[in-house]
C-alpha cells in the first residue's frame, strides 16, 4: 500500500501513516472533539495518555494523519483496527477526526478512503462503524455516499450534551 496519498494535488493535503512525533498535532484535534462530547462515545474527561493509547492501537492497528502540503500541519487523523477478535477479525473498524477549521473540505471522506484502501490491503473483508451518532448528519451522509448503509439504529444510545438522548447507527459496507 502507498503510505502517502491525497485525493488531488490541489486539495492541499496528503495522508500518511502517523508516528509518535505527530501526537501533539493529533491531540490538538482529538481533545476538543472529545471534550465537546457530540460525536464520539468517549468520556468527555478522557485523559491525554488514555486517548493516545486508544488512538495509537498496537499492531495490526494503524493511525494516519492528513497533513497540509504547504506547512505540514496536521489537519485530520484516523485510526484503523479489527472490529472484533477471533472469528470477527476479518471486519475492520475505523474512526476519524478533523480539525473544526477544516470541516467541509472533504478531509473526512479522504481519511475514510485511505482507511478503506488500507483495510482492503490488510485482508479485511468489510468495514463496520459501531457508533455513528445519529445527529452527526454530515458524517452519516458522507458515509452513505461512500457505500455504507445503516444496519440498525440503537434508540437513545448516545447522550448528546445539547440534544439529549439520540440514536447510534451501526453502519457497514463490504470491501
Amino acid at each position: 500500500m502507498n503510505t502517502t496519498t491525497g485525493p488531488e494535488p490541489e486539495a492541499g493535503w496528503t495522508i500518511r501513516e502517523a508516528g509518535p512525533e505527530d501526537w501533539p498535532g493529533i491531540w490538538a484535534i482529538l481533545e476538543p472533539v472529545i471534550r465537546a462530547g457530540e460525536t464520539f462515545t468517549w468520556d468527555r474527561d478522557t485523559a491525554e495518555d488514555e486517548a493516545r493509547a486508544r488512538w495509537f492501537k498496537q499492531a495490526p492497528g494503524r493511525t494516519f494523519v492528513a497533513v497540509a502540503s504547504d506547512t505540514g500541519a496536521i489537519l485530520g487523523t484516523g485510526e484503523l483496527h479489527a472490529n472484533q477478535g477471533g472469528g470477527g477479525s476479518h471486519v475492520a473498524n475505523a474512526g476519524y477526526m478533523v480539525h473544526p477549521a477544516q470541516a467541509g473540505r472533504g478531509l473526512a471522506r479522504a481519511l475514510c478512503t485511505y482507511s478503506l484502501d488500507a483495510a482492503r490491503d490488510a485482508g479485511f473483508r468489510a468495514m463496520q462503524f459501531n457508533a455513528v451518532v445519529e445527529s452527526n448528519v454530515r458524517a452519516v451522509a458522507a458515509w452513505k455516499t461512500m457505500g455504507f448503509e445503516v444496519l440498525a439504529t440503537i434508540p437513545e444510545a448516545f447522550n448528546h450534551p445539547d440534544l439529549g438522548y439520540v440514536g447510534l447507527h451501526v453502519m457497514y459496507r463490504k470491501l
